[in-house]
């Protein structure tokens, strides 16, 4: 089980400071970055109603760059060292700002194409606008790796079911649910999942929902390999 690093808080505060940062590497993006490409560690951009970092944050990363044909189709191709600790978290944002009493619905569908080997896991990464709280939905997971804290147990909720993770990082309280067998598409109804946070377990109050984040946690993929969001989505009311 590869244990969660400090970094990961920072990552979400400070890509937009650091987007110009040193590249990482000298890889190309794939021909099918029709509309952006990036091989900066911190490289982004904004797209159709959602902001796309590259976001190379850890100690020991390699190359990566990303592309996009839009904020809802995009990929990393990804070489990073077969060694312990997250490399990077290339995503896709989506702002929601609503308290959780406030929100009607927070849905979200994903499809994508990931490696067979390597070390990594794909998920959302959803924070209150004060970063004390993270919430992570992986959706699958291969390799070493695995969530902070203790398991909580199994729970279905959301359209899925999970084994759910309480933890700390030093910087903020993070709450992981791991879905108990990997999947490619689906769609996650996010809404009861915070509600079940709020009420049902008392791990935080009524915050408000800031950035909805999906993406590759990566902590290994020696040798170079793609990871693909064929389609994402995020509606909220």
């Amino acid at each position: 089980m590869a244990p969660r690093t400090l970094g990961r808080a920072a990552k979400a505060l400070l890509a937009p400071a650091l987007a110009l940062g040193a590249t990482v590497g000298l890889a190309s993006a794939p021909a099918q970055a029709a509309v952006w490409n990036s091989c900066e560690q911190y490289g982004n951009t904004s797209l159709n109603g959602y902001t796309l970092y590259n976001n190379i944050w850890g100690s020991g990363a390699g190359s990566q760059c990303i592309w996009a044909n839009s904020g809802t189709n995009w990929g990393v191709w990804a070489n990073h060292p077969n060694t312990g600790g997250i490399k990077s978290y290339p995503n896709a944002k989506k702002v929601i700002n609503k308290s959780i009493t406030s929100l009607g619905s927070l849905t979200s569908g994903y499809n994508v194409t990931v490696p067979s080997s390597g070390a990594y896991n794909t998920s959302y990464d959803i924070w209150d606008t004060g970063y004390k709280y993270e919430v992570m939905l992986w959706v699958n997971k291969t390799g070493a790796v695995g969530p902070l804290g203790t398991s909580q147990g199994t729970l279905t909720l959301g359209g899925h079911t999970w084994t759910v993770y309480k933890g700390n990082n030093g910087s903020n309280d993070v709450f992981s649910f791991v879905r108990t067998s990997n999947s490619s598409s689906g769609t996650v109804d996010v809404l009861p999942i915070v509600k079940w946070i709020k009420d049902t377990k008392g791990w935080f109050g009524n915050v408000t929902i800031g950035d909805l984040q999906f993406g590759f946690e990566i902590t290994s993929s020696s040798g170079g390999l793609d990871f693909v969001t064929n389609s994402l989505s995020v509606s909220s009311s």
